[in-house]
């Protein structure tokens, strides 16, 4: 783990998109193509915001959640809905979406098809991730109810995920396909989160899920 300290919020943010871009830049010219993979919430805005008016070839990007809730893309409490309002817009509207919600009852009914669709887009080119203060990371929650089945190395791409602190049923890409990124970046703030994720470095993915992927992460914090 790589741990870099940001004077204030709004630099690491600049900074932090800075670096995307750059990733992002150098897939797309030795391969000709690239994958974004990134967190819900408000804390990546900003860095969406940026991102959205980077001049790259947008329309070689693939976009996908780390993780999304079982609800429409018109709930407000959608993360796709998030994604097309910051990220998907300006220059980077051209991005391919990939998505991680299709209308059906329960994520157990669309895993497959969602697989289907995420699986040439691996292995993720460049993944953002953000950390819970109970150091959840994507779906994966301690005590969640298939975190065992999502935490091995056997683990399929997707798998769904209840937990009490997760609310509405997830759908979560898997600590095998999250570690497997080519450059993996942790977007934390604040000393309770700081705490956190040194607190989990120390301790195993299954009490502290973030913990799958910090071998190889770059942390980003800021107070």
């Amino acid at each position: 783990m790589t741990f870099l300290e940001y004077p204030d919020r709004e630099l690491m943010m600049l900074s932090l998109a800075d670096r995307i871009a750059g990733e992002l830049a150098d897939f797309l010219r030795r391969e000709g193509r690239a994958s974004l993979c990134v967190p819900g919430g408000t804390t990546p805005g900003p860095i969406f915001d940026t991102l959205s008016g980077v001049d790259l070839d947008w329309g070689n990007v693939a976009v996908f959640l780390n993780d999304e809730r079982w609800v429409a893309e018109d709930n407000p409490r959608s993360n796709t809905r998030l994604l097309r309002e910051r990220l998907l817009r300006g220059k980077a509207h051209l991005a391919r979406l990939i998505p991680l919600y299709a209308p059906a009852e329960t994520p157990e009914d669309m895993l497959e098809a969602l697989a289907d669709g995420l699986r040439p887009h691996l292995p993720i080119s460049v993944l953002l991730l953000g950390m819970g203060a109970d150091m959840h990371t994507a779906s994966l929650f301690p005590g969640a109810d298939r975190l065992e089945e999502a935490l091995s190395a056997q683990a399929p791409l997707l798998l769904p995920m209840r937990a009490e602190a997760a609310g509405e049923p997830r759908i979560t890409l898997t600590a095998p396909v999250l570690a497997g990124a080519m450059n993996i970046h942790i977007l934390i703030t604040g000393p309770e989160k700081r705490a956190a994720i040194e607190r989990a470095a120390g301790l195993s993915a299954q009490d502290a899920p973030v913990a799958a992927v910090l071998k190889n992460a770059t942390v980003h914090w800021a107070e």
